[in-house]
């Protein structure tokens, strides 16, 4: 981008407080409100992204700076102001922390719009608050984010959204019931948001596009950065059917802090949130709490009264959440027709159906979704324990079953 010669001096930070305002005059204070359908100058924009990559400026910060200030290129100058004279405006709500990063990136300035000039050769766009592209449903929040740094498409206004939530270390029923639920809501049109987390988020990422639907990811980190690593190809995929959007821009490495902000966004994007498994304590119900604050409804998938990763899910039903019970119920209530035949009632290929033996059938239907060992399964199989193990060699090798640990397996067909 081209920058004229009042703006190098000011991405130089070299110009003195009379030449910019006279003497020493405080900058201009006009009090502006954030709506929908605002448009941003390029100059704008380049202050929105060097606010952006300041440390410690959240979203509620940025909004309150930026509503006071009246533009972001006004918080710019007011922070040149403070370092030649104490603004008491600046001081009166910003904690010394936030106010020394602000002062330490106005030198940063330039480096900051070279940054910007390369954000577009790197398939990355950056939306800000209000504007045409920015997303509807998140002007609604309390702390909606002042920026989004997208490589992708963003979620359709106009079609229905729904986030599916759980644990990283999800059991293979979690993994199995979100695959399900992400593909039929995709194949009726339902957006599925996550956070691309192990287990259960990739799990229903991987449904909906399984189902042809389109699929976004809200990062921890930088729009940049694909977290975790091992998700690379998932990642990839994403971008090709729906999108990557992060407040992170490139370069900010995953923290811990992170990504109890970013579960607001998840929230916000989406209509409904479903919550997979989830332990009583977990990041997945501090997302089900903020679902609520924003007026979303949230529904939880019930599960074992012994499994710790149901324990999150039941508690939430029993504090009213919807119970997710198949996908069908769920579109009907939203409103959504579909002729899908849910899972007890699916056409199964016949390539797929088991042709087993009775005595290897019995086995295989004592076998579930959560591990059992095999004292548990010759108990309820009634099998010898010899002919057992021969029967769940034999269902392993064709596939049927896996053993997850020693004598402890689980059905993967």
């Amino acid at each position: 981008m081209e920058i004229g010669k009042e703006e190098s001096n000011v991405q130089n930070a070299q110009l003195s407080m009379q030449e910019l305002y006279g003497k020493t005059q405080e900058p201009p204070h006009k009090k502006v409100l954030l709506t929908e359908n605002m448009q941003y100058s390029d100059r704008e924009r380049i202050h929105a992204y060097w606010l952006s990559r300041v440390d410690g400026i959240g979203a509620v910060t940025a909004a309150k700076l930026y509503e006071s200030c009246g533009s972001f290129e006004g918080i710019y100058e007011r922070v040149l102001y403070n370092r030649k004279k104490l603004d008491p405006f600046i001081c009166s709500f910003l904690g010394k922390a936030v106010k020394k990063g602000l002062e330490e990136a106005v030198p940063l300035f330039k480096q900051r719009v070279e940054e910007y000039d390369r954000l577009e050769e790197q398939g990355v766009r950056f939306i800000l608050c209000g504007e045409a592209a920015y997303p509807k449903r998140l002007m609604h929040i309390y702390d909606k984010p002042m920026w989004l740094f997208v490589r992708g498409t963003l979620p359709e206004d106009a079609k229905p959204s729904a986030a599916v939530i759980g644990a990283r270390s999800c059991t293979p029923y979690g993994r199995q019931e979100a695959e399900y639920f992400g593909r039929i809501l995709a194949e009726n049109g339902v957006q599925v948001v996550s956070g691309m987390a192990l287990g259960i988020d990739q799990a229903g990422h991987k449904g909906a596009m399984d189902g042809g639907g389109l699929t976004y990811a809200v990062m921890g980190c930088g729009i940049d950065t694909c977290y975790p690593p091992s998700g690379i190809r998932l990642h990839a995929r994403i971008r090709e059917q729906g999108g990557i959007l992060s407040e992170y821009g490139p370069g900010v490495p995953p923290t811990a802090s992170h990504f109890p902000i970013r579960n607001r966004i998840i929230s916000g994007l989406s209509d409904a949130v479903l919550v997979m498994e989830a332990r009583v304590r977990s990041g997945s119900l501090i997302t089900a709490d903020m679902a609520l604050e924003q007026g979303k409804d949230v529904y939880a998938l019930p599960g074992p009264l012994d499994s710790p990763l149901s324990a999150g899910c039941n508690h939430l039903i029993q504090q009213g959440a919807g119970i997710l019970l198949n996908p069908k119920n769920l579109l009907e209530e939203w409103g959504i027709e579909t002729n899908v035949l849910c899972r007890n009632t699916e056409i199964k290929n016949e390539k797929n159906k088991k042709v087993l033996e009775s005595t290897d059938d019995l086995v295989y239907s004592c076998v579930g979704l959560y591990p059992k060992n095999v004292d548990q399964i010759a108990q309820e199989s009634r099998v010898e324990i010899r002919k057992l193990m021969s029967i769940l060699v034999t269902l392993e090798l064709q596939g049927y079953i896996r053993e997850i640990t020693k004598n402890y397996y689980i059905r993967i067909k």
